[in-house]
């Protein structure tokens, strides 16, 4: 049984779930003088990290391995017809059924009256909330990194003012009040902050890396928002999301890209995001709350457009700061001659700006793009306790998914864990290229057609993968 809590204490650090908006100081009368009650805030679950945290990786023995699990019924979920009723409403602009209320068409989810349950319903719900709770936790940390691994000097030589410096100190504090709310609504086993491993050296890495961790971070949400139970829970993420698709945009802008190239954001199942977070976390506490979602083998686009570039099409095999899926551009790899950030031409510069429209793009349809991939079985993730996995055959197609796009090219395998394919021409609608801005590939065994809504039905056919693919 549950008791009645107002909305504000599912923002204290308690399990309580049931909610109702925060109670407001009133007017004593018409006459009287408006005097607010001081209302305590609610508290947050972690301190502020004002210093460079122990960060590197993971050295030691895991205690446990694999995903957490249970009994398993089937491979995989069998694809199934649409819902016979799903196709049955007029949809001619008029009202087919009575109104409960004046103002108030019929239908609707939680929209009886009800009085809404901020908690999982479902091990769907809680292992979607936990991951997007270790998605949070890395971002506190990560945005408090990158200010305190760098000198005001440093942060002024990549063109990042004290009042940006200021912004993305304050994106560090969105952060506490995110990993606040996952935590209460999850209760007292939710995941907890951990020990990582990042892979810049210089502040345009930094931010680099940012927009590209906020980029997954962003997308792994709208994967599952819409078939979480908790339809509660569901508007709370909501609106924690929407605040980080914000940050997303700002760190693309600090990085001198054009903000928002595509028309839609995508989304990306569980495991797919846990594939491209896991490897930047190297440790976490003992008896830390474990995932259910799979790690796939790391997928890495050999030729990654280098947006530090004049010309990104001059971008060399392994322009990045690492080898990983969401490794940053490598900042050092480019001549003096084609650096973006030190020119001054419009169309050329890529110096942090409210938005710059570059004459060169990032990527064409028809670039030849070169990959490679990791075979199954390596240990990753915190502690190294996490063991990459796949239920597919050989490659044979690569998977371009962005905007409301999921495209197949044919995959040319050249040696063990390398191929090649040739960047698709496609759209969503006339005049939106769908391969633009920071997006998603994987490699597969075949090519099933998925949508938004079920693309991790595509789950059980992927080789390797995602990797990020910066192609505007």
């Amino acid at each position: 049984m549950f008791a009645t809590i107002v909305l504000s204490t599912v923002l204290a650090v308690v399990p309580a779930v049931i909610a109702a908006p925060a109670p407001q100081a009133a007017y004593v009368s018409a006459s009287a003088t408006y005097e607010p009650a001081l209302v305590p805030a609610p508290p947050v679950v972690s301190s502020q990290v004002t210093g460079v945290t122990t960060h590197g990786p993971y050295s030691g023995v895991p205690t446990t391995t694999g995903a957490l699990s249970t009994a398993v019924l089937a491979a995989s979920i069998p694809a199934l017809p649409p819902n016979p009723s799903a196709t049955t409403y007029p949809s001619d602009g008029q009202l087919h059924s009575p109104e409960p209320a004046p103002y108030t068409p019929a239908g609707g989810l939680g929209t009886n009256g009800t009085e809404p349950v901020y908690a999982m319903q479902s091990d769907f719900d809680y292992e979607s909330i936990a991951l997007a709770l270790y998605q949070e936790w890395i971002e506190l940390d990560l945005f408090h990194n990158g200010l305190a691994s760098f000198t005001p000097e440093e942060f002024e030589a990549a063109g990042l003012s004290a009042s940006d410096r200021f912004l993305i100190e304050f994106m560090a504090d969105q952060e506490v009040g995110h990993a606040t709310l996952l935590t209460n609504m999850l209760g007292a086993q939710a995941p907890v902050q951990c020990t990582y491993n990042y892979p810049f050296t210089t502040v345009r890495e930094f931010v680099d890396f940012c927009q590209k961790l906020t980029r997954f971070g962003e997308s792994g949400v709208y994967g599952f928002l819409n078939h979480l139970d908790s339809r509660e829970v569901g508007q709370l993420l909501l609106q924690s999301i929407s605040t980080e698709a914000r940050q997303q945009m700002i760190f693309r802008q600090f990085d001198g890209l054009f903000p928002m190239p595509v028309w839609f954001e995508t989304g990306i199942p569980q495991s797919w995001a846990w594939t491209l977070l896991a490897p930047y976390i190297s440790s976490c506490p003992a008896n830390q709350t474990r995932l259910a979602w799979q790690n796939f083998p790391a997928l890495t686009v050999v030729n990654q457009p280098n947006a530090a570039r004049i010309n990104a099409n001059r971008t060399l095999n392994g322009e990045t700061a690492g080898n990983s899926s969401a490794a940053p551009l490598d900042q050092a790899a480019v001549p003096a001659v084609d650096a973006c950030a030190s020119s001054t031409v419009v169309g050329e510069s890529c110096s942090p700006a409210i938005t710059q429209n570059r004459s060169i793009p990032l990527s064409f349809p028809g670039r030849k793009v070169f990959f490679s991939w990791e075979t199954p079985g390596k240990a990753v993730g915190p502690n190294n306790s996490y063991i990459t996995a796949t239920s597919a055959g050989a490659p044979a197609f690569v998977i371009w998914v962005t905007q409301l796009n999921a495209t197949y090219s044919p995959l040319t395998v050249t040696g063990p864990g390398v191929g090649s394919t040739f960047q698709p021409n496609t759209a969503t609608y006339a005049g939106d290229p769908a391969i633009n801005g920071t997006m998603f590939v994987a490699l597969t065994d075949t090519n099933l057609t998925v949508t938004p809504f079920n693309l991790s039905m595509i789950n059980p056919f992927v080789v390797a993968g995602p990797a990020l693919y910066q192609a505007g």
